[in-house]
C-alpha cells in the first residue's frame, strides 16, 4: 500500500463515520432513538460496515449529539460585554440559553441519554469556564467558596435542564424563559455580591 493509498482510505473511514454520525443525528432529531442498523440504513452504509465503527447505539449516538453540540457551541459569541458582573452573566446565560433552544430536540436527546444512564460522559466544564470568565469582575472580591458557590447556582440556569423546567414545567415561551434566566442570573450575582 502506498501512502496515497493510505491516505486515501483513512479519508474512507472519516466520511464513512460522518456519515454515521449525520444518519445518527438526523433520526434523534425526529424524536427516535436509533439503532446502529438504522442509521446504517439511513447513510447507505452496509450494516457490517457500521458494526465495525459503533458496536451500541448508545456510544453513536453520544458521540453523534456530542460532535453536533461542539459544532454549535464553536458558533456561540460567549464573550462578556464590558461592564459589572451582572450583566456579563446576564449575557452568557441568554447566548448558551439561545443556542440550546435552537438545537432543543439535539439536548432533549443528549440529556435522555445521560439521565438514562447510558452514558458516562460528565457534562457542563464549558459552561463553568464560560460563567467564570463572565465574573471575572468579582472573583477577587468573593471568598473562593462564595465564588464556587455562585458558580454553582448560574450552572443552574444556562443548559437544556433550564429549558425543560421553564418550558414544560411552567409552561413559558422563548421570550419568558430568556427574560426569566436573565432575572436569575441577575438576582444571583447581586445577591451573591451585595450589588
Amino acid at each position: 500500500m502506498t501512502g496515497q493509498d493510505g491516505f486515501e482510505r483513512v479519508a474512507q473511514k472519516r466520511r464513512t463515520r460522518a456519515a454515521l454520525l449525520q444518519a445518527t443525528r438526523e433520526i434523534l432529531a425526529t424524536g427516535r432513538q436509533p439503532s446502529v442498523p438504522d442509521a446504517a440504513d439511513h447513510a447507505g452504509i452496509s450494516r457490517a460496515t457500521a458494526y465495525r465503527y459503533f458496536s451500541k447505539p448508545e456510544g453513536m449516538a453520544q458521540e453523534a449529539l456530542l460532535d453536533a453540540i461542539a459544532a454549535e457551541l464553536e458558533n456561540v459569541d460567549l464573550a462578556p460585554p464590558q461592564g459589572g458582573a451582572a450583566a456579563r452573566v446576564e449575557h452568557v446565560v441568554s447566548r448558551i440559553l439561545a443556542m440550546v433552544m435552537r438545537n432543543e430536540a439535539l439536548f432533549r436527546s443528549y440529556l435522555g441519554l445521560v439521565v438514562s444512564g447510558e452514558s458516562p460522559a460528565r457534562r457542563g466544564a464549558r459552561r463553568l469556564s464560560w460563567l467564570s470568565e463572565a465574573l471575572a469582575p468579582v472573583k477577587a472580591t468573593m471568598a473562593p467558596a462564595e465564588f464556587t458557590r455562585l458558580l454553582h447556582a448560574l450552572a443552574l440556569v444556562t443548559g437544556i435542564e433550564t429549558i425543560v423546567v421553564l418550558r414544560d414545567v411552567c409552561g413559558l415561551d422563548e421570550g419568558d424563559i430568556d427574560g426569566t434566566a436573565r432575572w436569575i442570573a441577575r438576582t444571583l450575582v447581586g445577591g451573591a455580591t451585595g450589588g
